[in-house]
């Protein structure tokens, strides 16, 4: 056994090959064992076992600043990383994150667990270590889809505009962004290019370009680097990079260990200026069902290890509810289009995309361009859906405004994930999002309570051409109501219970907490008004005054952030009114990973809680 003895990852650089390619079965076999229990992003990460091995035994962690996008594939690099004691905590309250986090580790170089963002830090910290005077390299892993974000663009053309040495961008193209072949030319090429006598001849080249008269440099330079663009042309793929001011090496096997610390000393030895990395690798190495089913294994609930059995509770989630009903809209409306940024499967469109290809659309990891898309559609007559997590929803707040809202245009956002999403934690939490769109003009903002609420909502959404709508809900099973679900209408909201003297308004994501607390409080002899708000912007601004004119108390329920949220909006509706309006949702600090009920204890979002603080305000 190799892993256990890997204390820290100086161990690693004493390795021999052999030694490495054991101690990534080792590896895999852990992760495997860990993720079956825990749930988590598998199939990305072990996807980059040999490549984690081999930065590491190249380089010094500590000094030379590894950035990896996302976080989701760092798994392995948790396990060398001196936290291998503590893995089975992964995901779980109070244990390890399942995303790269400078609080958790000093190996950590950056907190992640949105796309797009690697090259851009370590660019940021390739310019802070030579504005101090220290050494190093610092490298970005992106992949896994994150280089189709705008993002990441940007950062490659600032840093090949900086030409800083020592900088490194890593591709892991695991097919699920670029994929060439890889073979014996390009094995060589790539070796050429990070070759000592390559690199010491172009810049001897360069040196020699300096000592002629001016009239003649230009012209030997141009000839010189025509040369070498039309060799690379013919022999390289990707030469996007190499315009980009990148110096381009690939791409080579992701699974070959020995050749990717080859080629990372040379990199690290012999290379200036940005150098760009393209590593190949499959996704889900080393475990046939994730191999086979990449996209279904790349975050997934605790499954059986040796068959690799998924669980099914046999409920239809919210997600499921809206890609069944935007499917039967779109049958008879062929207006009706549907947008997701590299999540149909987690948003429920993967029914949509087979069954109406060309109305279909996944623009990649671009939050920012799904939008202004959906809004360019929405100008030609198109009924676009924008199917988008809370979280990732947050990135492209800026076009909803200004792209969307100040237009008027009747684009409609599916926002899945509202609320905490559980063991993921603080960088996908949905707790935003009421707040962010709370203040934006010309836009509705839906809540639903049950799966009826949400077909009515998105059944309005589909007809309505006077601006945008929003429809939040949560992750998880969709409930349905037992009950008679009343007719839906924008602005209106649901009495549930009539009461008397004090009232629990909710809206959608947190209805369960709020008719938990409503029945605890009944059973204490209080007979609380019960509302669904359903519709949050606009509030039903009359069933408001009135209940402001007739109770003492007011208290709001939301899934979302207090601050900004739609118990604020409540708050200052009836500041005037001689009631008290109490806002309960998430705290002011960012909510930690674990088990959705065991957060809910943790912030004191509990039926149980809520109840016993609604009786407290009402003795003082």
């Amino acid at each position: 056994m190799i892993l256990e003895n890997i204390k820290d990852p100086s161990s690693i650089r004493k390795l021999n090959t052999e030694e490495m390619n054991l101690l990534a079965k080792e590896v895999r076999k852990r992760i495997i064992d860990v993720v079956s229990k825990t749930g988590g992003h598998i199939a990305a990460s072990l996807g980059v076992v040999e490549l984690t091995i081999a930065l590491l035994n190249v380089f010094d962690p500590l000094k030379d600043r590894i950035v990896w996008d996302v976080g989701h594939q760092t798994y392995t690099w948790k396990i060398l990383t001196g936290r291998n004691d503590r893995f089975e905590t992964l995901r779980s309250l109070n244990g390890l994150s399942g995303f790269s986090n400078r609080n958790e580790s000093p190996y950590d170089a950056f907190t992640t667990g949105h796309s797009s963002t690697s090259i851009s830090a370590a660019l940021g910290m390739a310019c802070g270590r030579d504005l101090n005077r220290e050494t190093g390299h610092c490298i970005a892993i992106i992949g896994d889809g994150a280089l189709t974000g705008g993002m990441s663009f940007e950062a490659l053309n600032h840093a090949g505009q900086l030409q800083k040495d020592k900088f490194l961008v890593i591709l892991n193209d695991n097919a699920m962004s670029i994929s060439p072949n890889v073979g014996g030319l390009q094995k060589y090429l790539a070796r050429m290019l990070a070759s000592r006598p390559y690199n010491t001849l172009k810049q001897q080249i360069w040196d020699l370009s300096s000592t002629l008269p001016a009239n003649l440099r230009r012209t030997f330079i141009l000839g010189a680097q025509k040369l070498e663009e039309s060799m690379m042309n013919i022999l390289v793929p990707n030469i996007i990079f190499e315009d980009l001011g990148f110096k381009y090496v690939g791409p080579i096997d992701g699974h070959d260990i020995n050749l990717i610390c080859t080629m990372l000393r040379r990199i690290q030895r012999h290379m200036v200026g940005p150098v760009f990395l393209h590593v190949v690798t499959q996704k889900g190495k080393g475990y046939l069902p994730a191999e086979k089913e990449s996209v279904l294994f790349h975050g997934v609930e605790p499954f059986d290890a040796e068959s690799g059995t998924l669980p099914a509770n046999g409920k239809k989630s919210w997600s499921e509810v809206f890609g069944k009903t935007i499917c039967d809209i779109a049958e008879n409306n062929p207006e009706v289009v549907a947008i997701t940024a590299a999540m149909s499967s987690g948003t429920g469109l993967t029914p949509f995309e087979k069954r109406f290809p060309k109305r279909f659309f996944d623009v990649g990891i671009a939050e920012q361009h799904s939008v202004t898309f959906a809004a360019g559609l929405a100008c030609k007559g198109i009924k676009p859906f924008v199917a988008i997590y809370s979280t990732f929803l947050q990135r492209a707040i800026d076009q909803v405004i200004h792209d969307v809202a100040l237009p008027k245009l009747p684009v409609v956002f599916c926002i899945d994930r509202a609320g905490l999403v559980g063991e993921d934690g603080p960088t996908h939490h949905g707790t935003f999002d009421i707040s962010l769109l709370n203040s934006i003009p010309n836009l509705m903002i839906f809540s639903p309570a049950n799966d009826e609420e949400l077909i009515a909502m998105i059944n309005f959404a589909a007809t309505y051409k006077e601006g945008p709508i929003a429809i939040r809900y949560p992750r998880g099973s969709a409930f349905h109501s037992e009950e008679v679900v009343t007719d839906f209408i924008p602005g209106k909201a649901q009495i549930v219970k009539e009461g008397e003297n004090i009232a629990l308004l909710s809206e959608g994501g947190a209805w369960q907490i709020a008719l938990g607390t409503w029945n605890l409080l009944n059973s204490k002899g209080l007979n609380p008004w019960l509302i669904n708000l359903r519709c949050l912007k606009p509030l039903d601004e009359d069933l408001l005054k009135n209940l402001g004119k007739t109770c003492s108390h007011i208290f709001t329920f939301e899934t979302n952030v207090v601050i900004g949220g739609v118990g604020a909006r409540i708050g200052q509706l009836l500041e005037e009114s001689p009631c008290k309006v109490i806002n309960f949702g998430y705290p002011d600090f960012f909510v930690p990973h674990g088990k959705i009920e065991q957060l809910n204890e943790l912030i004191g979002f509990t039926p149980a809680h809520l109840s016993e603080e609604i009786q407290r305000h009402l003795s003082l």
